[in-house]
């Protein structure tokens, strides 16, 4: 295989002159660039890319960690960090881990190895401990909120977004209020159910966990929610529910029921993604491609100092409320 010391014979240049050809250095005469570019050409000569990113320090590669790849709430963060990624010459490591922690700690092997320059963890499952190990290797980003902590994040409060959702359900006359929620043992996750304990303290209102819904991902699964309900002695009047895609399913198997929204049960969806403003679906806004793209800010900013950027959200007024 020809290498840079062949090109500079072939071309009769030095080989710093072959470098700075191949890195596109403008303080090359003409005639020398002429003599090296068809030495490359008749010599079929490419580049070992990983040799030059070795050289560099860098692999212009970011890891991206996430369960799912096809749920929209990880897909729209994925596109902000693709726009990003795009516009600075890097490229995008997908690592699907279905919440599998061997699968999370093979993402935090791969920035340990300088496979990847930085990692950004969607939604993880590995705990803080695990987290921490790793942060000598490279930058790990989080889409939680980590103030405190020697990790730099953008992220939505959950805790003071859900209290929102839940004061406005009250101020229309709810006191069954339920919330919804992909699973229960995510950070975010925490934080609103601790929300919710301090809604219902502050209101005088019964504390029931059969209100808090979980393990439901996609909008088929809004049959699963109402069927619960259905089953229910004292339902729920209304629900908070973390993904539009749900929300939707709800709103539309309510249509095979003997229930009306929002007369029988209030709904407030989560993201405003298109699905919900194509049914009038009340919703949480939350700007999830800018969410991306301030996170894949984040991981390529390796020198700077850890950084907590918490995004604003707005409450969607629509029909389902």
């Amino acid at each position: 295989m020809t290498n840079i010391r062949n090109l500079a014979k072939m071309a009769g240049v030095s080989v710093t002159t072959v470098s700075r050809v191949l890195n596109n250095h403008p303080y090359v005469s003409e005639e020398k660039r002429n003599a090296v570019l068809e030495a490359i050409r008749q010599s079929n000569y490419q580049q070992n890319i990983n040799a030059v990113h070795l050289s560099m320090g860098k692999t212009f590669l970011i890891g991206v960690v996430v369960p799912y790849i096809d749920h929209p709430y990880f897909a729209l963060l994925i596109k902000g960090m693709s726009s990003e990624a795009l516009a600075n010459n890097y490229n995008l490591v997908l690592i699907q881990t279905n919440y599998l922690k061997a699968r999370e700690l093979e993402a935090m092997q791969m920035l340990k190895q300088k496979q990847i320059d930085a990692l950004v963890i969607c939604s993880r499952n590995c705990d803080w401990p695990t987290i921490e190990e790793y942060l000598p290797y490279g930058p790990i980003i989080l889409c939680e909120d980590t103030r405190g902590k020697k990790v730099s994040s953008t992220f939505v409060d959950h805790y003071k977004t859900f209290l929102i959702a839940f004061d406005y359900l009250f101020q229309k006359g709810h006191r069954k209020i339920g919330y919804y929620i992909g699973r229960r043992s995510g950070t975010n996750s925490k934080h609103r159910e601790l929300a919710f304990k301090e809604f219902t303290a502050n209101h005088h209102l019964p504390y029931d966990s059969d209100y808090i819904f979980d393990n439901c991902l996609h909008f088929e699964d809004g049959d699963q929610v109402l069927e619960r309900i259905e089953r229910m002695t004292d339902p729920p009047s209304a629900l908070l529910v973390t993904n539009d895609d749900v929300a939707a399913g709800i709103v539309m198997c309510v249509q095979k029921r003997n229930m009306t929204i929002p007369n029988d049960l209030a709904i407030i969806g989560f993201n405003n993604q298109p699905i919900a403003k194509m049914m009038n679906i009340t919703t949480i806004e939350i700007p999830l491609e800018d969410i991306g793209r301030k996170l894949f800010q984040q991981a390529i900013k390796q020198h700077s100092e850890i950084s907590y950027k918490e995004i604003p959200v707005k409450l969607i007024e629509r029909n389902t409320v």
